[in-house]
């Protein structure tokens, strides 16, 4: 599967006083992508979660190379790029113009929404998963 791509406008919200994007926000763009690469699989957080399964950032890695800016129109993208038995690892960036300004590794685990425990893919969401991994 190709990288999807997510398209984000800088609001005033997003940036400090001098209009460079604060560097949580990154963050927060990263999980719209994911969310929306959800959503475009036919999987919604709410649908999940009623289904009592439950995504949540396990751990991350993240590195900046250069700020975004008030009004910049930025791709963020979402690549699964390791499924295991209960976690899978998306490759994300967020990009202006081409340039790469900042990229992360975001670790995902599949857990039981009432017990917060790790659990096993249900079937249908990991036959989409699967399918989204590169060969390996």
């Amino acid at each position: 599967m190709n990288e999807f791509m997510f398209p984000v406008k800088v609001y005033i919200e997003d940036t400090d006083a001098g209009g460079i994007v604060y560097y949580v926000n990154y963050l927060k763009f990263m999980e719209r992508a994911r969310s929306e690469w959800l959503n475009a699989r036919g999987f919604g957080q709410r649908g999940l979660i009623e289904k009592g399964v439950q995504l949540v950032v396990h751990s991350l890695s993240c590195r900046y190379a250069r700020p975004a800016r008030l009004d910049d129109r930025l791709e963020v993208t979402a690549k699964v790029s390791r499924l295991s038995a209960c976690s899978l690892q998306f490759e994300q960036a967020v990009r202006y113009d081409g340039d790469t300004l900042c990229e992360a590794t975001v670790d995902i685990a599949c857990v039981d929404a009432q017990r917060l425990k790790p659990m096993r893919w249900p079937s249908e969401l990991r036959a989409v998963l699967t399918s989204d991994i590169p060969s390996q």
